[in-house]
């Protein structure tokens, strides 16, 4: 009992420390724990394309392996259920095959033929949750032209090696190792929805996934 009360002064003699001297603190370190302690959704709007390794920073919305369509909706700040005749939006077709989500602070720009959302990015490992924040290496990009927009996939693997179920970190070497896995996600991109009249006009390597992405980095828009 005891240690209990002892154990509760502590943290109480802690916050109210932390309380008084808040004031003090320069401004940037109550930033950092403002960050730190947002949550990942709220995160989101500070995020800038690159990552301070310059790795691409990438945040979930659809886990792989499933099958329900999440989207983030950038007004609430919060990931939502996309809505289709009146009930959650379920692909009836086989389960994303890898996590699906986009790229931090990029833009496609309706006026240059883009669909008006942010890069779409699917990452090739483990399921991650729904907000998972991570930093990715792209490796490919597939070029998928839906209702006349251009809704290009940029493929890639995480940084961290713990992360990865495939060896390859060029677009030579996923083509070369893993040619049956580029057919499947050209085939799934081509029908996972019925609704879109979709067709792919091919395949870029990490160079030209690298351009994609510079391209549309969002240098004015900030409404993510």
């Amino acid at each position: 009992m005891k240690n209990k009360r002892k154990s509760t002064f502590k943290f109480t003699s802690r916050k109210i420390y932390f309380q008084e001297h808040l004031s003090s603190l320069p401004w940037l370190v109550i930033s950092a724990f403002l960050f730190f302690n947002c949550s990942p959704a709220e995160k989101i709007s500070t995020l800038s394309t690159f990552s301070d390794t310059a790795m691409v920073n990438c945040i979930i919305e659809i886990p792989a392996g499933t099958n329900k369509k999440i989207e983030y909706n950038k007004i609430e700040k919060e990931f939502v259920t996309d809505q289709r005749d009146g009930g959650d939006r379920v692909i009836s077709y086989l389960p994303y095959p890898g996590n699906y989500g986009f790229i931090a602070a990029t833009y496609s720009d309706p006026a240059k033929g883009g669909d008006g959302d942010p890069l779409d990015v699917m990452v090739i490992c483990e399921a991650l949750p729904t907000g998972t924040i991570l930093e990715a290496i792209p490796i490919a990009v597939l070029r998928l032209i839906d209702n006349g927009e251009a809704d290009f996939k940029v493929i890639c693997i995480p940084a961290e090696k713990e992360k990865r179920t495939m060896d390859a970190v060029t677009f030579s070497e996923f083509s070369y190792k893993y040619p049956e896995a580029l057919s499947v996600l050209e085939s799934w991109f081509r029908n996972y929805d019925s609704h879109d009249n979709t067709h792919i006009e091919g395949w870029g390597d990490e160079k030209e996934a690298l351009i994609e992405i510079l391209k549309t980095t969002n240098h004015k828009k900030k409404d993510l």
